[in-house]
């Protein structure tokens, strides 16, 4: 996974007051929804951070296959820095606009 170049990412974050979260929205791909999982594992583990994490498998439409991970009650605003590492270990170097699209 070290060399993977992850395609077809989409993500979304989204702030308010003590609350962040980032969506990573993905097409049905059982090797990267793995990799992603890897990739929070391991920012977990090296931030010490724990984040809700859960995600939106759709069976019926190949576009809605999401990771989302929030922070709840953020107060000192951690979870941007964990949201960057994450981002930058999927090589996502820009988040989309709105904030999600609609199922």
């Amino acid at each position: 996974m070290k060399d993977r170049v992850f395609k077809g990412i989409k993500a979304y974050v989204r702030m308010e007051e003590r609350y962040e979260g980032l969506n990573i929205l993905f097409e049905t791909d059982d090797d990267l929804k793995q990799d992603i999982y890897a990739v929070v594992d391991d920012v977990k583990k090296e931030t010490g951070l724990t984040p809700f994490i859960f995600e939106k498998i759709s069976t019926d439409r190949k576009d809605i296959q999401a990771i989302y991970i929030e922070f709840h009650d953020d107060v000192h605003r951690t979870g941007g820095d964990f949201f960057e590492k994450i981002l930058k270990r999927l090589n996502v170097d820009k988040c989309e606009d709105n904030v999600c699209e609609p199922y």
